[in-house]
């Protein structure tokens, strides 16, 4: 199951060119690199969410709670963060 995370800006790397943007985000306090061309008007402290290591929207706090809610409802939040960073394991679910 493929599945986009919100994850909150916490940096931006103002030395890459706009095509190629990249930015820490922290996904429940775990940090990964994201390509946020896509959503160039992104500032730290912006929530996105983001799919395979691409930001793919932005959306406000409000919006990123509530996703939060909905995956921790289902028992899949931990699922879908290990998944995003990597962290799985290599379990290959």
């Amino acid at each position: 199951m493929c599945l986009a995370v919100p994850g909150k800006v916490v940096s931006i790397d103002a030395s890459t060119p706009p095509e190629s943007r990249m930015a820490k985000v922290s996904f429940g306090g775990i940090l990964k690199e994201v390509c946020i061309a896509a959503v160039p008007d992104v500032e730290v402290n912006d929530y996105v969410i983001v799919h395979v290591g691409f930001a793919l929207q932005k959306l406000d706090e409000e919006e990123a709670n509530e996703v939060f809610a909905y995956l921790e409802e289902l028992g899949e939040l931990e699922e879908a963060l290990a998944a995003e960073t990597g962290a799985d394991g290599g379990s290959g679910q």
